[in-house]
């Protein structure tokens, strides 16, 4: 008898109601709060799952964290070495500098597709099991923290390799990635639910990054001047990812009024989107599943 009350009470139940989430927005935030700390433990064995499956199953395992940005590097120094390119001076040496900003500007992408990527794989899941879904989010969002550490060894070796000279202010680095990590996941998020009903979402990223990557200062120093610079300079990912460059080269901040204005947006905007993404997955999901 004991024992079948002890499973009633761990037991939860779900009330599905016509009323609208948002007349009760204190409720809706704490539950939102007790979803995020209660699928901590999901999302870890889900992250071990997924990096595991990624390295497992291809031949050059962790090489491929180190392979795209050697090569765009190397093309693009190339490519200043012949004149076929002028991308200005940069602060520290060329190749050091492409490698790693190619490493920012992927860890944003990753941050980016992450969500998209996990509900849609999840889709099935999602169907017949009730879990919190920021255990999908924080999983992915674990999976980018784990690659960026491994393209870390390659940015400190050119570093030692170059002599590339660092300020104290490196250690406040890891604070501006978080904010492109979590500019990134915003727009992840935004369009996870579009993701799991139309697959022209997850083709449509891979052109949108390919483009938006030559309107960020990824291979390039920002732009003094022309039009082109207008569009860089209000292209969001521009002041985080400059910003923590500087902060982990030379210390001296060229984009900081830029960088509190976009940090400032990504936190409401997270919360907003977050909000959105709870209210949309139940009517994204009765309709996958109809």
């Amino acid at each position: 008898m004991r024992q079948r009350q002890g499973l009633r009470h761990l037991s939860s139940e779900v009330v599905y109601t016509p009323e609208s989430k948002l007349r009760h927005p204190v409720a809706l935030l704490q539950r939102m709060w007790l979803d995020l700390l209660a699928s901590r433990e999901l999302a870890w064995r889900l992250m071990v799952r997924d990096i595991s499956a990624q390295y497992r199953q291809s031949f050059l395992g962790i090489a491929w964290a180190f392979i795209p940005p050697i090569v765009l590097a190397a093309g693009f120094t190339l490519a200043s070495n012949a004149n076929i390119i002028n991308v200005g001076a940069t602060d520290i040496p060329y190749p050091a500098y492409v490698v790693f900003s190619t490493a920012l500007w992927q860890t944003f992408v990753e941050a980016l597709n992450g969500p998209v990527q996990a509900v849609t794989a999840a889709k099935s899941m999602l169907a017949r099991i009730n879990f919190p879904r920021e255990a999908l989010i924080l999983a992915k969002l674990g999976e980018v923290a784990f690659n960026f550490a491994i393209k870390l060894i390659l940015i400190i070796g050119l570093f030692i390799w170059f002599q590339v000279p660092v300020t104290w202010t490196v250690i406040l680095a890891p604070v501006a990635l978080i904010h492109l990590v979590l500019l990134g996941t915003l727009f992840g998020i935004l369009l996870a639910p579009l993701g799991v009903l139309y697959q022209d979402v997850s083709k449509g990223l891979t052109m949108v990054t390919g483009f938006w990557l030559f309107l960020t200062p990824v291979v390039y120093p920002v732009p003094t001047g022309g039009a082109f610079k207008f569009l860089v300079q209000h292209n969001p990912v521009t002041p985080l990812l400059v910003t923590t460059r500087e902060l982990a080269t030379t210390g001296v901040l060229t984009e900081a009024p830029g960088f509190w204005v976009v940090s400032a947006l990504t936190f409401v905007g997270l919360l907003l989107t977050w909000i959105a993404f709870r209210l949309a997955m139940p009517f994204v999901i009765e309709r996958v599943s109809a």
